[in-house]
């Protein structure tokens, strides 16, 4: 995980696990989602091993241990939040190269921790997870903060809060820069409610959420959009809609047996609310099912 390590990699297309392996990422991902304190880096790196087959056990416990290694590298207690955020983006950004770039938003790899700590390069979200537990390992007031469209770390309480962007290095942010980046991202203005620190679980989803959008611009990628999916729906909260999402995926990759169950379980949901959405929703499935014939 080291720089030197990375040099001389020839890039390739992360694949999926086989089934057993899946299933088995799939169970530990739903136990430590479910668990009193999910592990952030934990999901993380399971969402790692549902996207990227040559992500085993032991690459698991090495990029925990690069995130160990990083924290090692930062001062005892440097101050306040504002010391705090300096530091860390010294170490993190100047000293070890983390950031990103547009380009970054074109890689499945942007969203996979173990790629993102193999190649110090990612989308905002999971450069700010790696801020986040390299930063926590060492003690620091840190939390995830999800701005409209762009991801930043938090220091401090709300009355001191610093936050930095790790994206750009992690630059602090000063006076109207979290204001033009969320005008900026989403059109609109900068509300305090948007500055509270994000939950763990809801970090993941994000990310989820993420991979889902770069399959779905990519239909020849659609296995990625449903293992994405399936995970999504192994957390404890997450929107109905995302059996239909599946449901979709996999009439679109020509399974429409399953497909078309999926649909009838959708609508079976959405019954209870929306007699006519569920109607149309059974229309699709007894579609799906005539594809058969």
């Amino acid at each position: 995980m080291t720089p030197h390590g990375r040099r001389g990699r020839i890039p390739r297309s992360p694949q999926p696990p086989p089934p057993e392996r899946a299933a088995e990422v799939r169970r530990l991902f739903a136990e430590e989602a479910r668990s009193e304190r999910p592990d952030l880096a934990a999901l993380c790196l399971l969402v790692g091993a549902a996207a990227d087959g040559a992500l085993d056990d032991t690459g698991i416990d090495a990029a925990q241990m690069e995130l160990d290694r990083l924290a090692g590298r930062l001062p005892f207690r440097p101050g306040g939040p504002d010391a705090w955020a300096r530091a860390v983006g010294r170490v993190l950004g100047a000293g070890e190269g983390f950031g990103g770039a547009p380009a970054d938003y074109r890689r499945l790899e942007s969203s996979l921790l173990h790629e993102v700590l193999r190649r110090r390069r990612g989308l905002p979200i999971l450069l700010s997870v790696v801020w986040l537990e390299v930063a926590r390992r060492a003690g620091a007031p840190v939390y995830g903060v999800a701005l409209p469209g762009h991801f930043v770390v938090g220091f401090g309480p709300p009355d001191e809060q610093v936050l930095a962007d790790p994206f750009d290095g992690g630059r602090v942010l000063a006076g109207g820069d979290a204001r033009a980046l969320v005008a900026g991202a989403a059109g609109a203005p900068l509300e305090p409610s948007m500055l509270a620190p994000a939950e763990p679980l809801e970090v993941v989803a994000r990310i989820l959420n993420n991979v889902r959008a770069w399959s779905a611009a990519r239909p020849e990628r659609s296995e990625v959009g449903l293992w994405a999916v399936d995970l999504g729906l192994l957390l404890p909260s997450h929107p109905a809609r995302l059996r239909y999402e599946r449901a979709q995926l996999l009439v679109g990759r020509g399974e429409f047996t399953d497909g078309a169950s999926e649909l009838e379980a959708y609508a079976d949901v959405v019954a209870a609310v929306d007699d006519a959405t569920a109607e149309r929703v059974r229309g699709e499935a007894r579609l799906a099912r005539a594809m058969l014939n």
